[in-house]
């Protein structure tokens, strides 16, 4: 029978989990994406890194809270010094084509990046800037290393002195004539 929930789990307040979303559609949070996760990325890591160590998604709701207000604080800085040209990006790919390539707003991409970088000091990440195996430091103490499961052997070997008679049908092993 698998774990379900008893009374003894404690499940966090609708206060707890309420926070102010990020109101935006998908071709703008796409837009946004490799300059919202450079300057998120402390905050990414840490809520990503709690999730992975605790597996307990209650553990990390403070986490998830520094990172949604970190998204918000990104979005509100676009909107005050780059919202003509973030509008122009996130209209060229919601218009371009179906499946919302980049391909076809190089151009108004270009012109997005160079006002993020004059105006918020952000640069463009290279494509495989988030793949790349980077170093988090964090002031998160380390969760409990937990040791291998150990089981009772369930067949003990036999005692040295066992007597070992000959194979009935010869030689088991094919290569050793």
């Amino acid at each position: 029978m698998g774990s379900g929930i008893t009374e003894d789990v404690i499940l966090p307040t609708d206060e707890e989990l309420t926070v102010q979303e990020v109101p935006l559609s998908g071709p703008a949070l796409k837009a946004g994406a490799f300059h919202l996760g450079k300057a998120c990325e402390f905050e990414n890591n840490e809520f990503v890194l709690c999730r992975e160590e605790l597996k307990d998604p209650r553990a990390c709701l403070n986490e998830g809270k520094a990172l949604t207000s970190c998204a918000l604080n990104f979005f509100r800085s676009v909107k005050k010094t780059c919202a003509g040209e973030f509008t122009q990006y996130v209209h060229c790919l919601d218009k371009s084509s179906p499946d919302q390539q980049f391909t076809p707003c190089r151009k108004t991409q270009a012109v997005f990046d160079k006002c993020m970088k004059d105006n918020l000091g952000i640069d463009r990440p290279p494509y495989d800037y988030f793949a790349r195996a980077h170093v988090h430091k964090t002031e998160r103490p380390r969760p409990p290393v937990e040791g291998p499961a150990v089981y009772e052997d369930a067949t003990p070997g036999l005692p040295p002195d066992a007597p070992k008679p000959p194979a009935k049908y010869g030689n088991r092993y094919i290569w050793s004539w």
